[in-house]
């Protein structure tokens, strides 16, 4: 299988591609050291698969995968982080990426790459296990959002979270300041009876 490689230490892009190269079944196409990198190499050989990570300057993992996956909706991205975090995760899911693991379980690795290329999704037990209580604690009621009490605006508001946008980000969408952002996800969260964005991303999600 044909891989890119994209993380911001150029070291660790120079160790995976090493260890990946030492099985006969991978070849590292090419590596990158941020999202635009990851767009370019992406664009230009449409590897198997894109294994990245997630922070990085200018263009995050998450926003490059994105801009991919609009592309290529077939493609496949498989995230190599080392941060466990519940919006990360959220997103990543949502966008399309077909796995999510952690550095830390480096003997994994090689077993996801195979696993996607053979089209199956891949997440760590770390982030397995979080699964069920993101989606307990969300999917309570599945009625019409709007009998919820929810409004147009705060439906928009809903959906920009659950795309990972910060609250200063929304408030640039929608011309509103970030303090009447952060109230009106106050009011929000009341009103689904949820306690942070994070349950607040899944609940629309699962809906």
């Amino acid at each position: 299988m044909n891989i890119i490689i994209v993380d911001d230490d150029p070291f660790v892009c120079l160790s995976l591609k090493t260890i990946l190269e030492a099985s006969e079944e991978i070849q590292v196409l090419e590596t990158g050291t941020d999202g635009k990198d990851a767009i370019t190499l992406y664009c230009q050989y449409q590897p198997d698969i894109l294994l990245m990570d997630i922070r990085m300057k200018e263009i995050t993992g998450l926003e490059a995968a994105e801009i991919i996956l609009k592309k290529y909706p077939d493609a496949k991205i498989l995230f190599l982080t080392t941060f466990l975090d519940d919006e990360y995760i959220v997103r990543a899911l949502y966008l399309g990426a077909k796995g999510y693991i952690l550095k830390q379980n480096f003997e994994s690795l090689l077993p996801s790459l195979k696993a996607v290329f053979q089209g199956q999704s891949v997440f760590g037990n770390e982030i397995v296990t979080r699964l069920p209580e993101f989606l307990t604690s969300s999917s309570h009621n599945k009625d019409n959002f709007h009998t919820m009490g929810i409004s147009d605006k705060e439906l928009e508001i809903i959906k920009l979270v659950a795309n990972g946008y910060s609250n200063q980000e929304i408030a640039e969408q929608l011309c509103l300041s970030k303090g009447t952002i952060r109230n009106y996800l106050s009011s929000i969260l009341e009103k689904l009876e949820l306690r942070d964005r994070t349950q607040l991303a899944i609940f629309y999600l699962s809906n």
